[in-house]
């Protein structure tokens, strides 16, 4: 059966840095509040005219030089987002340009913050099956375009930046395999999570619906979202582990998405493992809906804490509600 290859990985934050302190400023908060309910110190914040696809950019091109290849070699690019440059052409479309691909096909996948998962599934499938040979899959976000700064409870968690992944048909010097993705969606909770927008169902917007807040991110019974998401994220790595016929003591590391340490710290409690083998990468970065698992994976492959045989499980649940995992030998 045909096999699709990891060669490369990538990722790209703002150069603009909003620390805890500097909201502070903005909002009825502290730092120590901050601190003790998600784990977040800093995160990045991408400046006017900086877009998901210029993120995307800067993620893609590590990743490619990490494989060792060029935009010219690409045939596929996929990018997970809900934050796109625009409705319409794609982040994918923009990305494709800003890059060269010249041979590439391109589109976007939108399952907020399960979105690379998503789109990395897509691309396995597609190398799988023969018509594209070597794949950018790409997740970046620019969430804090989305933040409504009143709103104190929810404004804290989020972050910009992007991370990127250089899928391909064929094994290149030992590169890390997908081994298999497991996708699912539950329709029924889309309010819980919503970035209304600029979509149909209010369009077209005008000034009454910018003053009712709609192109802001909203977020409701969050504690409720919560308890759902760590059930949801631990489904997804037992979906891993009994289709590989693998425990739990055979993963060097579990990536989840990065929505909280809260949230990490209770899927640890629940999968039965230690914190030190969830790797977490939110204190510095935020929650980047989409991008937190493959920038948390560029981490862990650039500081050399995923060594070659490891198997690594990337799980993450967003809203829609969407969620999903990935097992990955190194």
């Amino acid at each position: 059966m045909a096999k699709a290859w990891i060669t490369g990985v990538g990722s790209y934050l703002p150069k603009k840095v909003l620390s805890n302190k500097d909201l502070e400023k903005m909002v009825d908060t502290t730092d120590e509040w901050i601190r003790t309910r998600t784990g977040i110190v800093e995160r990045r914040m991408a400046e006017e005219g900086e877009a998901s696809s210029d993120l995307a950019k800067g993620a893609s091109l590590k990743a490619l030089e990490m494989a060792g290849l060029t935009p010219n070699d690409i045939d596929l690019i996929i990018v997970a987002t809900i934050t796109p440059d625009t409705n319409c052409p794609s982040c994918a479309n923009w990305l494709e340009a800003k890059l060269g691909a010249e041979k590439a096909v391109s589109f976007d996948v939108t399952a907020a913050c399960s979105g690379f998962i998503f789109a990395l599934d897509v691309a396995w499938r597609y190398l799988k099956t023969g018509p594209y040979k070597k794949a950018i899959v790409a997740a970046s976000e620019c969430m804090t375009k989305t933040v409504n700064y009143k709103d104190r409870e929810s404004c804290i968690l989020w972050g910009d930046g992007a991370g990127a992944v250089i899928l391909e048909a064929e094994d290149r010097n030992g590169a890390a395999e997908v081994i298999s993705t497991h996708i699912f969606t539950d329709g029924k909770s889309g309010g819980n999570l919503l970035l209304p927008g600029f979509g149909s169902k209010h369009a077209p917007f005008n000034e009454e619906k910018l003053r009712k807040g709609l192109h802001y991110l909203k977020m409701i019974r969050a504690s409720d979202s919560v308890r759902v998401a760590v059930r949801r994220f631990a489904e997804a790595c037992y979906a891993a582990l009994d289709h590989n016929g693998i425990t739990l003591d055979d993963v060097k590391y579990i990536i989840p998405h990065q929505a909280n340490l809260r949230m990490l710290q209770l899927l640890a409690k629940r999968l039965g493992v230690s914190m030190d083998k969830v790797f977490v990468n939110i204190e510095k970065t935020g929650n980047m809906s989409s991008a937190t698992i493959p920038v948390a994976l560029d981490r862990a492959v650039r500081e050399g804490k995923i060594q070659k045989g490891d198997l690594v499980l990337l799980t993450a649940f967003g809203g829609g509600h969407t969620w999903g995992s990935a097992l990955i030998r190194w």
